[in-house]
């Protein structure tokens, strides 16, 4: 039309083609193609329509912007489940998305070595005032696929074979290893005659159905199949470190602005096992810290058992919040970090705004029982027991750490059973948690090949020394709790229970509204031990609906104050 013959006027140095090889941005590329338009009617002897505007069409472009949902599914899959997958001339990956952010809009470009996936798209620099819209849109695009390459920043535009040179040398992989996903036939052309194989996309399920079936990867699902939240991985998120005093320091990576909201893990674990939270939660308007837990990774794991009392880690914490200027912050635990959580709100209330757990039940201490004793009486608490003995566990978990991670670490999904179940019942009997299971155990669908590596590298850093000495405070717990055992916490809390926890069973919250009155509950039935990653979309879904019917906050400023 008559827009599209003003943008390509003068061929290579057209308006279009000088802002899609990044010569220059959209605001001067709407000022040329302004005057072109009005240059042609003048020329034409036609009036200049009223109201007429060279930018409209671009921020209609801009609103009509969209991440094709099954696209981005298909993108998620391929890097967790193809990440041990061989770098092979028929490895292909996922196609790029549609993007009204700049350009055509034109399929990007799927680079693999064993499922990498990145996006190579016509587009211009957005200096214009909406901006801000195409920084988020790359944002996203930039959680599925790396790199995401754009021809203003590359200096040539798809079909020049250069856009695909450049995207080839940034990957780093030969042609012959790369499938290129595009809907332009001149695209595909030039791909070819670089020697990447190429498919002409026609729509997004004909496209994924083909991919499947080359790649061997579940890519389509049905629409009551809900996409898991995106995941994060290290490289992605700034890390900090925080000494709380001399020999420990705390180690903890975050995203986003806004109110401080800190996510603590449990035993055997790591930051890593909040990766479906950090991004969903940033975006929710939140300063999102995943804290690595002392005697985890890159956090000091001191040998002293009493480092580990809940007194103590309790008190580090505060430390953290006051290091990092925090007054206040919204508490998310699961296990031992849904332990903690609990025990800062009862202690440190005024440091707490919220506070939700996941698994961990809230509960007053028995001044008249042993907690030794008491769990002695529990079968399914044997492993704890197990755990006391300085050296046993930590020798049996250290030998072979990727088996014990992927025996441990396992959804309740019939699919991703042992042949032989854990049972942390008569565990001292047996002579150890692991054994009797299987020297090799299959993939954990938990632990996807590039976060057990994340996992075990972690693990070799600390040893299981500071995570097993958690278990080995249970008294001095239980005398801490005492001393607040007529407290309750009166705080916004979420309680967060899973069906299908085989220790922390949904029914050993029962009753905990009476000691925690403004307790909210989330249950996911189905769901076993390791929430967040197990089943990741509805437990967002839980912890976002309470997060949006919070209380505001308060001023920080002290009414009455004399100074």
């Amino acid at each position: 039309g008559f827009l599209a013959a003003a943008l390509d006027s003068g061929g290579s140095q057209s308006p279009k083609s000088r802002a899609l090889r990044g010569h220059i941005g959209l605001t001067q590329l709407v000022a040329e193609l302004e005057a072109e338009c009005r240059s042609r009617l003048r020329s034409a002897g036609a009036a200049v329509p009223e109201g007429f505007s060279a930018s409209r069409p671009f921020r209609e472009l801009r609103e009509r912007g969209r991440l094709d949902p099954a696209v981005l599914r298909a993108a998620a899959e391929l890097r967790q489940r193809g990440e041990d997958a061989p770098a092979t001339p028929a490895t292909p990956a996922t196609p790029g998305t549609r993007s009204g952010g700049g350009g055509d809009g034109a399929w990007g470009m799927a680079g693999t070595c064993g499922f990498r996936a990145c996006v190579l798209a016509n587009a211009w620099l957005d200096d214009s005032g909406g901006r801000r819209a195409w920084a988020a849109l790359r944002e996203r695009l930039r959680r599925r696929f790396r790199p995401v390459l754009e021809s203003c920043r590359v200096g040539a535009a798809k079909p020049d074979p250069g856009a695909f040179r450049r995207a080839l040398s940034e990957l780093g992989t030969p042609p012959q290893q790369v499938i290129v996903v595009e809907e332009h036939a001149e695209s595909v052309a030039a791909a070819r005659a670089l020697g990447m194989a190429a498919v002409l996309a026609r729509d997004t399920e004909a496209t994924l159905r083909d991919l499947q079936e080359i790649t061997g990867v579940q890519l389509l699902f049905g629409a009551d199949v809900e996409a898991p939240p995106e995941p994060i991985s290290p490289e992605e998120l700034g890390h900090g470190y925080v000494q709380i005093r001399p020999g420990v320091q705390l180690h903890f990576v975050e995203l986003g602005r806004g109110p401080a909201l800190c996510l603590c893990h449990g035993f055997p674990e790591s930051w890593l096992s909040w990766r479906f939270q950090l991004a969903p939660l940033a975006r929710a308007g939140f300063r999102v810290m995943a804290l690595e837990m002392k005697g985890y990774g890159d956090s000091s794991a001191p040998s002293d058992i009493s480092e580990y009392s809940q007194e103590q880690i309790c008190k580090d914490f505060i430390t953290f919040l006051d290091k990092l200027g925090i007054l206040q912050v919204i508490l998310v635990g699961h296990d031992w970090g849904g332990a903690m959580a609990w025990n800062v709100a009862l202690f440190y209330p005024e440091r707490v705004r919220a506070v939700a757990v996941l698994n961990t039940p809230f509960r007053p201490p028995d001044p008249d029982c042993d907690v030794l004793e008491r769990l002695g009486r529990i079968p399914e608490f044997d492993y704890q027991l197990y755990f006391q003995e300085p050296g046993v566990a930590e020798a049996e978990l250290e030998k072979d750490i990727a088996r014990t991670l992927k025996i441990l670490i396992r959804s309740a999904a019939p699919e991703d059973r042992l042949p032989v179940p854990l049972d942390v019942r008569s565990v001292r009997q047996r002579g150890g948690l692991l054994v009797g299971l299987p020297e090799d155990p299959p993939e954990s669908r938990l632990l996807p090949p590039a976060v057990l590596r994340y996992y075990v590298r972690q693990f070799r850093k600390s040893g299981f020394r500071g995570p097993l000495n958690w278990y080995r405070n249970l008294r001095e717990n239980h005398e801490w709790a005492l001393s607040a055992r007529g407290r309750t916490i009166p705080l916004p809390a979420l309680m967060v229970t899973a069906g299908k926890d085989p220790v922390l069973k949904p029914g050993l919250s029962k009753g905990m509204e009476k000691w925690i009155p403004r307790l909210q509950r989330g249950h996911i039935e189905g769901c076993g031990h390791w929430t967040q990653m197990e089943r990741p979309s509805e437990l967002n879904g839980i912890v976002l609906r309470w997060l949006r019917n919070l209380p505001p906050e308060e001023n920080s400023r002290p009414n009455n104050s004399k100074l």
